[in-house]
């Protein structure tokens, strides 16, 4: 049997202005080298690549004056004339400077590594790397993004290749956060979590669910329901599977908080292991079949919310009049939903502009909480907004608006 060569590839999925997305996967050697070779269109003139020298021997400059005009190095004292003609040779002769030279020049290749499990193929994390290939464009480097679909032997494949490139660092992100465990990386690397955290890499990126999950509870008392109110989706079990989620354990702690510091009272918890519209409809189903007493539910994320939208609907309950929905996520069918879905979101473009402003920086080791915007559209009812505890919980979620507004990165 003839054996066959395996090679690791890239395939290019897309491009987003200046920056590149791949995915690492394995081809045929035959497959690959047919797939990396372009045939020369029909009467095409093969033309070698312009030089820095090339240019300067145009404008009539030295590569010398030519490459500090080029760099736009402020102590230079060149005339408006020789600029001119600098540019114009780069103009004519389509130059690009040499990045690889550049990089062993400087130590620096102004590229960016970007790893994540899906967040570049799936719509619901696309925020990360809209924020982050944004900052990277803003600070003169290029972005490299590689996709594993969260398989460690291509996370390692992934991080060689970004490394093999001299990349200035690496961005690793997850579309919900969680706990990884990494390959090993040079200590010279610097390395930011995004959406994620690692017991290696001690810089990460994250939503403040906490400060999320109180901002939901004043949502409902500031429109005056203290009582009622029911939980749905909480799992212990979930709060405690770091590799489901680094973070649904502060979202419940800040729910129950709020609860507690107004003096309010959660009238049940429903719980499930998958947050889908599913089991958000067969909770609250049985919920509002078994009690009717409920006059609110706290949903842990909008599909469960789209579920209990339906379930409110078959039983003659309309949404935002006899009963109220707030929930996270901002998931963009959420503005959809009749009424709209108030919810608290998820700062993902926020959160991808702080990951690459701390990659290119020198900050600290620690964690970087980004406020979750509150989204308010027309799913709660106002039963009461002048009473002490209304007051209050509007106080508390407009100081935390104040907060998000001077603290969130600016993109």
């Amino acid at each position: 049997m003839q054996s066959i060569n395996m090679v690791k590839a890239f395939t290019y999925i897309g491009h987003y202005r200046y920056s590149i997305v791949c995915e690492c996967q394995d081809l045929r050697a035959d497959q690959f080298y047919r797939a990396v070779t372009l045939e020369p269109k029909e009467g095409a003139v093969a033309s070698k690549r312009a030089t820095l020298a090339d240019v300067a021997r145009l404008a009539g400059t030295s590569p010398t004056t030519a490459s500090l005009i080029l760099n736009g190095k402020p102590d230079t004292r060149f005339s408006a004339d020789a600029h001119r003609r600098v540019h114009d040779a780069v103009a004519q002769l389509g130059y690009r400077p040499n990045m690889g030279a550049r990089a062993l020049r400087t130590d620096r290749s102004l590229t960016i590594g970007f790893i994540s499990d899906v967040v570049a193929t799936t719509r619901f994390a696309s925020g990360l790397i809209r924020g982050a290939l944004e900052e990277a464009e803003k600070a003169g480097h290029v972005m490299l993004v590689l996709e594993t679909g969260g398989d460690p032997a291509r996370q390692e494949e992934a991080v060689g290749a970004v490394l093999d490139r001299q990349v200035d660092g690496i961005v690793f992100a997850t579309m919900r956060a969680r706990e990884l465990v990494m390959p090993s990386i040079p200590e010279s690397t610097r390395v930011v979590m995004l959406n994620a955290t690692s017991p290696q890499f001690g810089l990460s990126v994250l939503p403040d669910e906490e400060s999320g999950g109180r901002s939901a509870v004043d949502l409902l008392a500031a429109a005056g329901h203290t009582d009622g109110i029911a939980l749905i989706g909480q799992n212990d079990e979930v709060e405690d599977d770091l590799f489901r989620s680094a973070t649904v354990a502060r979202r419940v702690h800040g729910l129950r908080s709020e609860v507690k510091a107004l003096g309010l009272s959660l009238l049940t918890e429903e719980s499930c292991w998958e947050w889908e519209p599913e089991n958000g409809y067969r909770l609250t189903a049985e919920l509002l079949d078994r009690r009717h007493d409920v006059t609110s539910l706290l949903c842990m994320n909008d599909r469960l919310a789209f579920g209990a939208y339906q379930a409110c609907q078959e039983r003659g309950l309309t949404v935002g009049r006899d009963i109220s929905i707030v929930s996270f996520d901002n998931d963009e069918l959420a503005a959809y939903l009749r009424p709209g879905l108030t919810t608290i979101g998820l700062p993902h473009e926020a959160m991808g502009h702080q990951a690459v402003q701390l990659l290119l920086s020198e900050a600290a080791p620690g964690e970087r909480l980004i406020e979750m915007p509150v989204v308010e559209r027309n799913s709660i009812a106002v039963v009461d907004t002048e009473s002490a505890t209304a007051l209050l919980a509007r106080e508390r979620l407009d100081a935390r608006r104040k907060h998000a507004r001077d603290t969130i990165p600016a993109p």
